[in-house]
């Protein structure tokens, strides 16, 4: 990961996060729905790693919301 990005792959992650939580889902049921480890869905919210499209698709398609929220940084 480009640490010029980093900032908003951290926001992403918080997204994410935030909307997880909302539909009462942990990491390891979000992870297991879209077919990744808890490990990554974790490294994921923390930005510890990129994250492909294919992923963020699966994760709004499970969690119901589109991309554009996901990547709507509130800051």
């Amino acid at each position: 990961m480009d640490k010029l990005h980093h900032k908003k792959y951290r926001l992403l992650g918080l997204n994410i996060a935030y909307y997880r939580r909302q539909h009462g889902l942990s990491q390891m049921k979000l992870a297991e729905k879209i077919g990744i480890s808890r490990t990554h869905m974790s490294r994921i919210e923390t930005a510890d790693c990129a994250v492909s499209l294919d992923v963020i698709f699966s994760i709004c398609d499970v969690l119901k919301i589109s991309p554009e929220k996901l990547f709507s940084f509130r800051q």
